[in-house]
């Protein structure tokens, strides 16, 4: 008889009953990133009308829409030579009435190697589509989690990734998220960052061209139209789970939208 306990992690209980707005910052507002704000423009809606206090969002990016964006994100013609982020947020906050923030610098360490200003939140959503960018979230992340601010301690970091096909969400812990006792589950208190558990493929996945692509026609060489708002709904409904039943049984997924396979990655 198979007595193994089902492996599971409870959501921090703060985001469950929080007395404010959740702050989440989204790193990264292309072809992910402008689909994820959307998602959690929905989220965040839904959460208020549960009872919930909801989330408060800032996108952090430093490009501008250009042409190439139009078509594959989130940009009409009339936004190019804007800042990415501004013009997202502006058009989520007239659009629900939030008051949700855009930033116009990268997510990266100052001088002598000081958190970026406004770096506190309590959940990360990186879409960025170079490595190095990974690794100095994960840097930027662990002195976060050093400093463990009061109102904005950190919980978690999901990261967004894809190539042409293909790409994975994955749900980290940041540090260690306290977990109730369970006769029914074995909980699992803390889930790797993607650069330790996968970083050895992070580096690999280096030798891949990342540069700007220079009209919609070039850059649908690289991604496909749909990879990056496939990815978003279905990584955005494993963080709706957690708020909506503080549970989960799964930390991520691998997508092939080639063939329609989904393969989810359990916690463990």
């Amino acid at each position: 008889m198979n007595t193994e306990k089902t492996k599971i992690h409870f959501t921090d209980n703060y985001l469950i009953n929080p007395t404010n707005p959740i702050n989440v910052n989204v790193i990264g507002a292309g072809g992910t990133g402008s689909k994820v704000l959307t998602a959690l423009m929905e989220m965040n809606h839904s959460l208020i009308e549960l009872g919930h206090a909801g989330l408060c969002v800032r996108l952090w990016d430093d490009d501008i829409v250009t042409s190439a964006n139009l078509g594959r994100q989130r940009f009409a013609e009339s936004e190019v030579g804007l800042y990415k982020s501004v013009t997202l947020i502006n058009r989520v906050n007239r659009f629900m009435g939030t008051n949700w923030k855009a930033e116009t610098v990268k997510f990266e360490k100052g001088h002598l190697g000081k958190l970026p200003k406004n770096a506190e939140a309590s959940i990360y959503i990186s879409c960025v589509d170079s490595v190095k960018s990974r690794f100095d979230i994960a840097d930027i992340l662990n002195l976060v989690n050093n400093h463990r601010f009061q109102r904005d301690a950190p919980k978690y970091w999901m990261d967004f990734g894809n190539t042409q096909y293909t790409g994975q969400v994955i749900l980290s812990t940041i540090g260690i998220v306290k977990q109730p006792k369970s006769e029914k589950y074995e909980t699992v208190a803390s889930l790797p960052f993607v650069t330790d558990e996968f970083g050895d493929l992070l580096i690999q996945s280096q030798e891949q061209d990342d540069t700007p692509s220079c009209s919609l026609a070039e850059a649908l060489e690289k991604q496909d139209l749909f990879i990056n708002s496939a990815l978003a709904q279905m990584g955005c409904s494993l963080l709706w789970n957690l708020f909506r039943y503080g549970m989960t049984e799964n930390r991520g997924f691998f997508l092939n939208l080639k063939n329609f396979n989904s393969h989810p990655l359990k916690i463990a």
